[in-house]
């Protein structure tokens, strides 16, 4: 498994941009960078992710862009903020094979539903994969986001609101 290097605001106890995803972690996922309306991941090669054909999982795919489109929809406070996906729509474009790099930006950002669109692009610059989600905007319990069943990762008012279990 290789080192998670933390990206801003990151660290090494929450590297993904102030949060702890443990499926990223276990994934190899490395963040890369963050700015407002935008996110930056790179996976690294690895032979644990990959199908019976030796091309990136589909799965992992999916997973890794749910992931950096969730980090360009919170990229405004990513301190404050936690997203729960409301709907995701992949293409697969081409195999995925190698390292890959994600790119994820803001569509448009209202105060409580984001829409972001991403890619995911081999080391030779080939676009494998596209996808486009939105997201529920939710304030974390404190800014704490690590994983546990005590982590507060939104409110109660905005728990009792959301449809999701």
């Amino acid at each position: 498994m290789n080192e998670i290097i933390p990206a801003a605001p990151g660290t090494p106890d929450k590297p993904y941009f102030g949060i702890d995803i443990p499926l990223m972690r276990l994934l190899g996922l490395q963040p890369v960078h963050m700015e407002e309306g935008l996110c930056r991941t790179r996976l690294p090669a690895n032979p644990n992710v990959v199908n019976s054909r030796g091309d990136v999982h589909g799965g992992t795919l999916m997973a890794v862009l749910d992931f950096t489109l969730s980090g360009a929809a919170r990229s405004h406070a990513p301190l404050e903020t936690g997203v729960i996906t409301i709907d995701m729509s992949t293409h697969f474009l081409s195999a995925a094979r190698g390292e890959l790099t994600f790119e994820a930006r803001i569509m448009r950002r209202g105060a409580k539903i984001a829409f972001c669109e991403g890619e995911a692009r081999d080391a030779t610059g080939t676009l494998c994969c596209v996808a486009r989600a939105s997201f529920k905007l939710v304030k974390l319990v404190g800014g704490d986001s690590s994983f546990g069943p005590s982590a507060g990762r939104y409110t109660a008012s905005n728990r009792a609101r959301s449809v999701m279990p």
